[in-house]
């Protein structure tokens, strides 16, 4: 469900696959806007405004499989995801890019920042980028059964509205119209997610395959873990974060506390200002 007064475009990369963006600002720093599994690049409209105010220049991309973007059936492993972006800035044009990624999204910037140094300056984590599923589950079908996505093909579009604003009650609008954005909405006035369960579950396996301490290890530039206190117990963020910083060699670490997952959607004033402290560290 996207709204065409939202300016975007599609890019094409040297492998052939096309990524929808969202382009605001001309400025410096260059930020590449990197969403997390299942959602799209509008959950990052509010932050994207914020840093174009101030004077950057930003790109939020729909990632392959998710929104806009072309949806082919591989290439969901995180080291393709995470060379997707490397291939978006040079399509681009752009040098001295700095990286923020949300959830999965962390994880990928974590991952093309250690494959491509020459290409990104550093990277935001947003409650993502330590996710090691391995250290959760015991073998990759235990982890599936639990994290498959909800069947929501069929949804009335009311009724998922009605959901959204509910759980999303203390978002800014925008938050919430990004959360629909995962949607497409058929002609019976049902919803599909763009993300299908078959190419979602292949992401999942992705992570499942990743190990961010390995990718961090190998990472020269600064990293920045946004870490969202959402009252969730399934995992110890604390734990993972810790493992992070064990090996890195540049990291900083600020918690929102009580945040939602989705921190960049639910507190964009506050989220940008951590993103612009950042940078000012980046600047030559």
């Amino acid at each position: 469900m996207d709204d065409p007064q939202i300016p975007s475009r599609r890019v094409t990369l040297d492998t052939g696959i096309s990524l929808r963006v969202i382009e605001r600002g001309e400025g410096e720093p260059r930020w590449l806007l990197v969403h997390g599994l299942a959602s799209n690049a509008r959950l990052w409209d509010g932050v994207a405004t914020r840093l174009a105010s101030a004077g950057a220049a930003t790109v939020a991309v729909d990632q392959r499989g998710h929104g806009l973007s072309d949806r082919p059936d591989e290439g969901f492993d995180m080291a393709t995801v995470a060379d997707d972006l490397a291939r978006l800035v040079t399509a681009l044009g752009w040098e001295r890019v700095v990286l923020a990624g949300q959830s999965w999204g962390g994880n990928v910037v974590l991952e093309a920042l250690a494959r491509h140094p020459d290409r990104f300056l550093g990277a935001v984590c947003i409650d993502g980028g330590f996710i090691r599923l391995r250290d959760r589950f015991d073998d990759w079908e235990s982890c599936a059964e639990a994290l498959a996505p909800p069947h929501l093909i069929g949804t009335p579009v009311e009724e998922m509205r009605g959901w959204v604003d509910r759980s999303a009650h203390d978002w800014p609008e925008e938050g919430r119209l990004g959360t629909m954005a995962n949607f497409e909405v058929r002609a019976d006035g049902t919803i599909a997610p763009w993300l299908t369960r078959e190419r979602h579950m292949a992401i999942l396996e992705g992570m499942w395959n990743h190990d961010p301490v390995a990718a961090i290890s190998g990472v020269e530039a600064p990293v920045h873990v946004i870490a969202a206190d959402t009252g969730d117990r399934w995992f110890d963020k604390n734990a993972a974060i810790e493992q992070l910083a064990a090996v890195a060699r540049d990291i900083e670490v600020t918690w929102f506390r009580p945040a939602h997952h989705d921190v960049h959607a639910q507190q964009p004033d506050a989220v940008a200002d951590v993103m612009r402290r950042f940078a000012e560290r980046l600047a030559p």
